[in-house]
């Protein structure tokens, strides 16, 4: 029997494992599990090559757990006792104390940089043993155990197969790894699609009013997961049925993208595009993100745009590290690369179908509509190609692309410069006498009712330099109550500050002081009657301690509540008494007075009445 201690330059990896990985214990079952199948596909290659000429045999990996243990098998490679000394027992760890402190909070990151998938073991077993066998001939057994603390004992054993039984002793405050459920919840979660396959006891089965074991092997996982077969083996069914198995009792999704690339990295995966019925769906169900079939995250924000996180599915790319940091992504050039491959496999399939099949398009539009428009708010580069296939959608239901509504409109709905007039409304129903009577004059009116339609028509605005006129006037009942309220009142010029307030968005005392063209004395004195009177807080700076923003209060956003009543009765009134023509000219006479009085604010081409 040899005796030793683990080669680390920290007086002891135990303790730093224990503390600064403990939140994330639960990754250790991936960790050994994949360690496993490594094993196993070495094994693999070498048979193929010619450098291994035994019988493979049944290649499964076991999964089992005992009274207090749970035991990882395999039939792959094995060590032998010169391999054990080489990648468990020297453990280069230089350096290790300064990055440790910078990502104490980060299990993934410490086990990735370091190479400890294995020592992962010690975050929940008290003991761990490796009992081993080489698949070269005449290798020796040997028996590998450690208590937790550096030193180790090692020596030789029988063993009349190949692999490793690595043997976890669980510490007794890691007790719920020892239940069944906790366990094949993890495997789910971790190894549904590793390559190779995984046994988690036996099959079970009814049988005289009970569920009893059955003599086969209970396989977890799918070693041929639907993103890496060919997509012309493939039919709808296929990619419908893998969809309910990653998200169970959601709706079939509307369309999917099949990523593959091998070059200048290496990608596959599945997108969908769910069909969204809640902002709760599209927070609940992530796109996945695997390492050659290892699951690593769920939050992939910074290898997909923003945009496309609202999508479902896989993807698997050996080009991200399996223990993969935030830090990592934002500054790693393949990251960036894949970011914007899918950006443009997104757009092109997008644009195939509505190019191939545009009813069928035109039909899933407000299914599509969230994740387009997102994409032409966020993406400068997915605008571009999406303006092509995005539509407007008028009160009759009838759709179309951005230039075919601006052929449409032309000739009858221009102001005296030319400019387009875009007439639209955000509620059918309750706009219903604006909309006939547009429709009346022989103009056409959108329907821009969407979660996004109010910061698109923001954006359109700018993107092509036109004049929109709303149906929709907001007005703000407080304003003509407030002053009967002498505690809640506001002087005119308290009004003007707490708008200029709003308007600049949390401006500092100086900013505000130089917009309203006083001194920092006069506002600062301003603003402190204003924070007596609860409207106004002042917020910290981030950046700077010396620095405070300035930021309307709730009371203020509940003074100024827009009552519902009093809008529709206005709206009635002017609604008799103006005609769209009308209010096209009253906006443009009103954006010219703007201007006139406040030069220095940017109102654009618009004003809403």
């Amino acid at each position: 029997m040899q005796k030793g201690n683990i080669g680390v330059t920290t007086e002891n990896i135990f303790p730093i494992i224990k503390k600064f990985l403990y939140s994330d214990h639960e990754i250790f079952l991936r960790e050994l599990v994949s360690n496993a199948v490594d094993a196993t596909q070495k094994l693999n290659t070498l048979a193929s090559i010619g450098e291994f000429k035994g019988e493979l045999g049944d290649l499964t990996v076991h999964v089992e757990l005992g009274k207090d243990t749970i035991t990882i098998s395999d039939r792959g490679i094995g060590l032998t006792a010169e391999e054990i000394e080489k990648y468990i027992n020297q453990i280069a760890f230089s350096g290790a104390n300064d990055f440790l402190e910078k990502y104490k909070n980060d299990a993934n990151a410490i086990i990735g940089h370091f190479g400890l998938g294995f020592y992962s073991a010690f975050m929940v077993a008290k003991k761990v043993e490796i009992i081993t066998k080489s698949y070269r001939d005449g290798a020796q057994a040997v028996k590998w155990t450690c208590d937790g603390s550096p030193e180790f004992t090692i020596e030789e054993i029988e063993k009349a197969d190949r692999g490793s039984d690595i043997i976890l002793y669980i510490d007794d405050d890691c007790k719920e790894f020892l239940e069944e459920a906790r366990i094949s919840e993890l495997l789910k979660k971790y190894c549904s699609f590793l390559p190779v396959p995984i046994a988690f006891g036996k099959k079970k089965e009814w049988k005289d009013g009970k569920q009893v074991e059955t003599a086969e092997d209970n396989i977890i996982n799918d070693t041929t997961p639907l993103w890496t077969r060919k997509p012309s083996e493939l039919s709808d069914e296929d990619y419908k049925s893998f969809y309910s198995k990653l998200y169970p009792m959601s709706d079939e999704p509307l369309f999917w993208i099949h990523l593959n690339v091998d070059y200048p990295f290496h990608l596959t995966g599945i997108l969908y595009f769910p069909k969204v019925k809640s902002n709760i769906e599209l927070n609940k169900n992530k796109i996945q993100l695997y390492c050659n079939q290892v699951y690593v995250t769920d939050s992939v924000e910074g290898i997909v745009p923003d945009f496309l996180t609202l999508l479902h599915g896989v993807i698997d790319s050996p080009d991200i590290p399996l223990n993969v940091s935030r830090s990592y992504l934002q500054s790693d050039s393949n990251v960036k690369k894949i970011s914007t491959y899918i950006t443009k496999k997104v757009s092109d399939r997008l644009q195939s179908i509505f190019k191939n099949d545009r009813k069928q398009f035109e039909e899933k539009w407000n299914d599509l509509k969230i994740f387009i428009n997102y994409g032409m708010l966020t993406q400068e580069d997915f605008y571009d190609k999406a303006q092509k296939f995005a539509l407007f959608t008028d009160t009759n239901d009838n759709h179309y692309t951005f230039e075919e509504y601006q052929t449409l409109i032309k000739d009858n709905q221009t102001d005296k410069d030319g400019n387009l007039i875009y007439l639209y409304a955000n509620n059918k129903d309750e706009q219903f006498s604006y909309i006939e009577a547009a429709k009346n004059k022989g103009y056409n009116v959108l329907l821009l009712d969407g979660q996004l339609d109010v910061a698109m028509v923001s954006m359109l605005e700018q993107k092509f330099e036109i004049v929109y006129t709303k149906f929709k006037l907001h007005f703000y009942q407080e304003i003509f109550e407030r002053f009967q309220n002498r505690e809640a009142s506001l002087t005119t010029v308290e009004t003007f500050a707490m708008e200029t307030i709003q308007a600049l968005g949390c401006p500092t005392i100086n900013e505000f002081a130089s917009f309203m063209r006083i001194s920092p004395p006069n506002a600062a004195y301003k603003i402190n009657s204003l924070i007596r009177k609860g409207y106004v807080q002042k917020i910290q700076s981030a950046h700077d301690k010396r620095e405070y923003h300035l930021q309307v209060t709730q009371k203020y956003k509940d003074y100024y509540n827009i009552s519902n009543d009093y809008v529709h009765a206005v709206t009635e009134r002017i609604r008799q008494r103006f005609s769209p023509e009308e209010c096209a000219k009253l906006e443009e006479m009103l954006t010219i007075i703007n201007q006139e009085l406040m030069p220095e604010v940017d109102l654009g081409h618009s004003q809403t009445l």
